[in-house]
């Protein structure tokens, strides 16, 4: 999700999708759309077809490109959400946008 400064979705985009259990995502094309719409921040979100919505070491590596990125570029990486099903996890709330 694109957001702009007041926190607003201006525009969803699927950026990859992925196979059963592997999607490759490039910060790229992540911020490619972030510039063409002027955003100020992101929501980045995928999803778990196992059920399980723990992250894994992979979801955390990309989460932490994705801020040093973004960072490069002046838009924030607000948080990432990984979606099972009916459940759900931030990496905000788990503490896990900032790395040891």
């Amino acid at each position: 999700m694109y957001l702009n400064t007041k926190n607003r979705v201006i525009h969803k985009e699927t950026i990859s999708i992925g196979s059963l259990n592997a999607s490759i995502v490039h910060p790229l094309e992540v911020f490619k759309v972030a510039i063409k719409r002027s955003c100020a921040s992101i929501i980045c979100s995928h999803s778990h077809p196992s059920g399980d919505p723990t992250p894994s070491n992979e979801d955390i590596i990309i989460t932490h490109r994705l801020i040093e990125a973004g960072q490069i570029i002046g838009i924030d990486v607000l948080d990432h959400l990984i979606i099972a099903g009916q459940k759900y996890v931030s990496l905000k709330e788990q503490g896990l946008m900032v790395r040891d």
